[in-house]
């Protein structure tokens, strides 16, 4: 797949001003993107939680429910691919981010005007798509910033923002239930950290119209092909995705054997989401000095999760949903950084849509696999995991030798 030339040139000195400057242009970018992250967490993160019991309350069957949430997560992966693609192929990086928000902004509220089971179900299908959709673009703009500020910090200042509004939207809901709403009430609330994403989002479009102005200048890498450190690398990923048991099926174990009360169960995803935010800065950290190493040594402890939640009682489980946490935040911040090191700029978009459609492939496959186990025997389950991400360090390390 090659594409225009012009893709593949470094960008031109950028009107931001001398490095000090330049710099400072390329964390506010960071940060408003980040901002952005976080308020479109805080809904679609929100309303996640509450679909499934909505979906049932409209009359659909268990089936359906499992159809509508896998199938829509299958989607979202599989298309970011394509949309990745095209932001590389057309240039147009701005309009296909927004366009992606705004699907995904205004199908969760209109959620609460769902009158039956097949409307809701396109509704949460069309969210997934938007998701799709402004991915590949949005983190291709953030890389642009990874010059001046460092490929781990950058996405782990983003995946630290978007952890803390995947806390909290989850907990706005809750709030709402407690206070004897309804579903469709948590969802109507969801419309005003949506209405924030746009605003913040058209914000950080106007002031940085050109993201890849804040290049530092420097060259960068005309790789025309998908280099071979690429492919060894999703592979190592694809194991841990395919290893990396969905918290709906670590809440179904912490219900069905009592481990914690119901109430403390939603508790323990915040917590969770509070250690992938905390984490995600360290390991930006570690990343830009440590490289791959960091992901490796990630995988190592997040290896230890599987036996601490699925066979371990209520301390234990905590311990190990830290370690969860942990895995999430190197999964959605130094993976993507990994990913940049990889590629040229005007091939990054591409790069993150196929490791993506990659990545969640070999996790809705996983998914399926750890479920039959999870029903058969939670030790098989336990090995599973544990095996897979232990025999994705060689592949990570040797990733790391090819980069």
């Amino acid at each position: 797949m090659n594409l225009p030339a012009r893709c593949e040139r470094a960008p031109t000195p950028s009107p931001v001003g001398r490095p000090g400057r330049g710099r400072q242009a390329a964390l506010r970018f960071v940060l408003l993107i980040g901002v952005v992250s976080m308020f479109s967490d805080m809904t679609h993160e929100g309303a996640r939680g509450i679909t499934g019991p909505f979906l049932g309350s409209l009359g659909a069957s268990g089936l359906v429910v499992a159809v509508v949430a896998g199938g829509g997560e299958l989607l979202g992966y599989l298309l970011r691919s394509v949309f990745g693609y095209a932001a590389d192929r057309t240039g147009r990086y701005w309009p296909i981010t927004a366009a992606g928000y705004t699907l995904q902004m205004v199908v969760v509220p209109l959620l609460a005007l769902a009158g039956n089971w097949p409307v809701a179900a396109l509704l949460i299908v069309a969210e997934r798509s938007g998701r799709a959709m402004r991915n590949p673009a949005r983190d291709a703009m953030l890389a642009h910033a990874t010059a001046r500020l460092g490929r781990g910090w950058v996405f782990g200042v983003r995946e630290a923002l978007d952890a803390a509004g995947a806390m909290i939207g989850p907990l706005v809901v809750a709030g709402v239930l407690y206070l004897h709403g309804t579903y469709r009430g948590g969802f109507a609330v969801l419309a005003v950290p949506a209405v924030l994403t746009l605003l913040v989002l058209a914000a950080a479009r106007r002031r940085y119209p050109h993201p890849a102005d804040l290049e530092a200048g420097e060259a960068v890498p005309g790789r025309r092909g998908t280099p071979r450190a690429f492919w060894i690398y999703l592979a190592g990923m694809g194991l841990i995705a395919a290893a990396y048991a969905d918290y709906p099926l670590i809440a179904y174990r912490f219900g069905q054997d009592h481990i914690v009360a119901d109430a403390w169960i939603p508790v323990l995803y915040a917590g969770a989401m509070a250690t992938e935010a905390l984490a995600a800065l360290a390991l930006g950290r570690l990343f830009d000095r440590w490289g791959l190493w960091t992901v490796a040594g990630a995988t190592l402890l997040t290896a230890c999760f599987p036996p601490l939640v699925f066979l371990g009682g209520a301390a234990p489980a905590v311990i190990g949903m830290a370690l969860w946490g942990l895995g999430m935040a190197a999964q959605e911040s130094i993976v993507k950084a990994a990913v940049t090191a990889m590629t040229g700029a005007g091939r990054r978009a591409s790069a993150f849509g196929l490791f993506d459609t990659g990545f969640g492939l070999c996790w809705f496959a996983g998914s399926l696999v750890l479920g039959a186990l999870y029903d058969h025997s939670v030790t098989g389950l336990v090995v599973f995991s544990v095996t897979l991400q232990l025999a994705a360090i060689p592949l990570l390390l040797k990733a790391r030798h090819d980069t």
